[in-house]
């Protein structure tokens, strides 16, 4: 049966009217909930949203175009790289027609193509504003990968390019949509194990290749802070739904012969309200993935917490257990739906300005040995709400 995507949300708004009396509907995540108000499993082939891949290395490559072989409401139906060898390994994998693959120099082109409705920008850091702004202006829907950008005022020159254009903006952070994580969000925003008085996290990993991009501050804006420490300021921040109000940073670089633009260590401490404190650590120079909340009654932890799979949870109530899932799936489906019915994605581009805004301070405080305080608009959508 094939019909358009009007039709096909004509007949959902119908259907959601019933949604709240299907059994257990409540505990189901958003695709699913969309998908059973309409009595499918998921789109039609031809009425998923189709998404380009911008940038082809390691992490579309392993991550997101698998990922995208598994989604309901979205496909990839495109392409951009500069690498006239990947251009013929992707048709040929993926079966895209030529119309679909662009380079660097054709890629605004992307503009007059009705199959791809998203781009997913997953290129160097300080490319990421450039080829989001160019995919807005396309009249694209977009996905960035995080960091964001390398600077706060690149994040709103994003988020202003996608504002102007109509068109929705997310970031990449695919753990909100990951069962440990998300229960690490219950525990703490719900203070079942009382109320939260510290928390700690690393994600770190030895660099080794003095070739990486990732060590050219111009390209990637920093170094593990952005890279991946990240991931435990993402982590502290949705784990009690507030805002920081100052931070105070050291580079511990251990080998600095190494890494002559970026860091190659850097801890921190992100001050929260009512005293609580995030004790944070990246490296280019160690290893490291876990988050621990300790609160008034019990403590929760996640080790690995940050990783594609393999994320384990406990508690001093017990151990977690949940289904292992596909992230990048799963966050794809879900701003397919935001598209789709018009809502707002719970990544919004304010998140990954606030990211970037808290980097900034952990920078300016290692560089000057002050601590340095953080001010918000709380009006931004800063911190995602609990639900979804």
């Amino acid at each position: 049966m094939s019909y358009s995507r009007r039709d096909f949300l004509s007949h959902l708004s119908l259907g959601l009217g019933s949604v709240a009396m299907l059994p257990g509907l409540a505990m189901i995540d958003s695709t699913k909930r969309f998908l059973a108000a309409a009595g499918l499993a998921e789109l039609p082939e031809n009425e998923k949203l189709g998404v380009a891949l911008v940038g082809l290395g390691r992490y579309a490559t392993g991550q997101l175009a698998p990922a995208l072989q598994e989604t309901k409401l979205c496909k990839l139906s495109g392409i951009v790289t500069g690498t006239p060898r990947k251009e013929k390994e992707w048709a040929r994998k993926y079966d895209l027609p030529e119309s679909n693959i662009y380079n660097y120099e054709t890629y605004d082109q992307v503009a007059d193509n009705d199959d791809i409705d998203i781009i997913y920008v997953v290129l160097p850091n300080s490319m990421h504003a450039e080829y989001s702004i160019r995919a807005a202006e396309a009249g694209k829907h977009v996905i960035c990968e995080k960091p964001m950008a390398t600077s706060v005022r690149d994040c709103q020159q994003m988020i202003d390019a996608c504002q102007k254009a109509g068109r929705k903006l997310s970031i990449g952070y695919r753990l909100h949509f990951e069962p440990y994580n998300k229960e690490m969000m219950r525990l703490g925003r719900q203070e079942v194990l009382g109320a939260a008085e510290q928390m700690s996290g690393a994600h770190s990993f030895p660099l080794n290749d003095p070739d990486a991009w990732r060590l050219d501050k111009e390209m990637a804006g920093g170094g593990p802070l952005m890279d991946v420490g990240i991931y435990v300021i993402q982590a502290g921040l949705y784990t009690i739904g507030q805002l920081p109000v100052s931070v105070m940073a050291w580079d511990e670089t251990q080998n600095p012969d190494n890494f002559p633009e970026v860091e190659g260590t850097i801890r921190w401490d992100l001050n929260f309200p009512n005293n609580v404190v995030l004790h944070g650590e990246s490296s280019y120079e160690d290893r490291g993935n876990n988050f621990r909340l300790e609160a008034s009654d019990g403590w929760a932890e996640l080790s690995p917490a940050y990783s594609y799979s393999g994320i384990r949870g406990d508690t001093s109530e017990g151990p977690m257990d949940f289904p292992q899932v596909n992230q990048q799936a799963l966050q794809m489906d879900d701003f397919a739906r935001c598209i789709l019915e018009d809502d707002q994605t719970i990544v919004l581009g304010e998140m990954g300005k606030r990211d970037m805004i808290i980097m900034e301070a952990i920078y300016e405080s290692a560089d000057t040995g002050q601590e340095v305080p953080l001010n918000f608009d709380k009006e931004e959508g800063y911190i995602r709400p609990l639900a979804g």
